[in-house]
């Protein structure tokens, strides 16, 4: 069988074949490197309590919004 290549996809494609095949490391590290390569996530540190999310107003906004995943998002 012919793997795909993996470079070619999208994330969101990516994400779909890794999820459908679990035990395809190959695949699971060419996804973990996209995500890497593409960025597209909120750093933030470890939170120590509910209050500290008052630090983050850009992060309460995005979840308020209830934002729908982009074809390069996850």
């Amino acid at each position: 069988m012919n793997k795909p290549n993996f470079q070619s996809m999208n994330q969101k494609e990516l994400q779909s074949y890794v999820l459908a095949h679990r035990e395809d490391q190959e695949a699971f590290y060419a996804y973990v490197d996209k995500l890497h390569i593409e960025g597209n996530w909120i750093d933030m540190p470890p939170m120590q309590s509910e209050q500290d999310f008052d630090n983050y107003p850009e992060f309460i906004e995005h979840i308020q919004r209830g934002s729908k995943p982009q074809d390069n998002a996850v």
